[in-house]
């Protein structure tokens, strides 16, 4: 097949001088731009507002967002891969994009305000240890606290409530 492509795009014209290669050679091959660096990715885009909790909420999942933006409108770019946040045409974020069940966070430390921060070092195990030096009680409430959210961070206010009674 490639044999006779080649024979069939050297056959000169009939009507007018040269032929399929020469023409490709003299008037396209000099047109022709290299490919981009990057494939083409298709892109949906959104308008998102940022919420008091600095995320926005995109396909189900919610993506953390520099503080300062709370309560301002952002667009949203979402492809395959990557989640990407604009504000006023400057993006001010990216994410990769969550899989999976609904609901999910993804949060960047440094996009939260620096009392927040504290937090960001908090973990189950932390306040379960705090809870077993309250008590016995205590150490089963936080337990089920902690294992009735599908994301544990949630859980956190409220084990945080109920070991602050202690003071």
């Amino acid at each position: 097949m490639k044999e006779k492509l080649q024979t069939f795009n050297q056959r000169r014209f009939q009507k007018k001088d040269g032929s399929r290669l020469s023409v490709f050679l003299e008037e396209e091959k000099p047109m022709l731009q290299p490919l981009p660096a990057a494939p083409y990715e298709i892109a949906t885009w959104k308008v998102a507002t940022v919420q008091y909790n600095y995320h926005i909420f995109a396909d189900k999942m919610y993506y953390s967002v520099p503080y300062e933006y709370i309560k301002h409108k952002v667009d949203v770019r979402m492809t395959h891969l990557m989640i990407e946040v604009f504000y006023h045409n400057y993006r001010i974020c990216s994410h990769p994009r969550l899989r999976g069940r609904k609901g999910q966070y993804s949060t960047v430390v440094e996009h939260m305000p620096e009392d927040h921060k504290k937090y960001s070092q908090w973990n189950a195990e932390r306040f379960i240890s705090w809870a077993k030096t309250v008590g016995p009680k205590t150490h089963i409430a936080i337990g089920a606290i902690l294992s009735s959210y599908k994301v544990e961070q949630q859980g956190y206010r409220s084990c945080m409530a109920i070991l602050k009674l202690l003071r």
